[in-house]
């Protein structure tokens, strides 16, 4: 039986909202042994963030990547994605964030997220559903992304995955509606790391994670505290 790959799949760095740089947070999640990491900083309508990649960077962010895949590879045995987050904040019932996990053309949200949506999902792209809260559930939230719970057929046939859970925070609709999901620790600073992260049984390369993730194949969900983090080694190259 194969091994399964822990993975992280929504993280961010220096170039949108996230505390270390590429190389940091590939040194960080290398030494703790994972597998995979998937690299997917906020892309903003323009002029709303100055917390948000640009298209004036994307070129600087893919290049930078590229040589942190290399150096992980190396380094850990990591297995490096890059991705965005398009992120589309509004009124609540039409916020949402949706992960593009092996995207490496430019994908903005200034003509609407249901277009950028199309874009990555044509440009072979894993669509992830991030922090899916439900409308009654943004009241006490930090972010009022409640779009993909309004409106569920839309959000079935536009996203390939939705996060099951965020951190230490779980969606229980979205286990309601058995829809295939993921676990993510929305990575932004370094106590973000020890969080519920995914398993999948699929080859060590990019083009086997992002397929899998497309597909409807099971993922296991596992909670990673600083003990068991403490007991890992890196995978290393072969």
């Amino acid at each position: 039986m194969r091994q399964p790959l822990l993975c992280e799949l929504h993280t961010h760095t220096t170039f949108s909202d996230g505390a270390l740089s590429p190389s940091e947070l590939v040194d960080l999640y290398g030494s703790a042994g994972f597998d995979v990491l998937a690299i997917t900083d906020h892309v903003c309508r323009t002029g709303e963030s100055p917390c948000s990649l640009g298209a004036d960077d994307h070129g600087r962010y893919l290049e930078t990547l590229e040589t942190e895949a290399e150096r992980a590879r190396l380094l850990y045995g990591l297995l490096v994605i890059p991705g965005l987050e398009l992120t589309w904040d509004d009124r609540p019932e039409r916020s949402a964030h949706a992960l593009a996990v092996g995207i490496r053309a430019w994908i903005g949200v200034d003509d609407g997220l249901e277009q950028a949506l199309q874009a990555a999902e044509a440009g072979g792209a894993a669509l992830i559903g991030a922090h899916p809260y439900t409308l009654e559930a943004t009241v006490d939230a930090p972010r009022t992304t409640a779009r993909f719970s309004e409106e569920l057929e839309w959000s079935r046939d536009v996203l390939h995955r939705f996060e099951l859970c965020n951190r230490h925070d779980f969606f229980t609709w979205v286990a309601e509606e058995r829809l295939p999901v993921v676990a993510t620790g929305d990575f932004h600073r370094p106590e973000h790391l020890a969080t519920w992260k995914t398993l999948l049984a699929c080859a060590h390369e990019e083009e086997a994670v992002v397929a899998y993730l497309r597909s409807r194949g099971e993922a296991a969900l596992m909670r990673l505290d600083a003990t068991v983090l403490a007991g890992r080694e890196p995978a290393r190259a072969a």
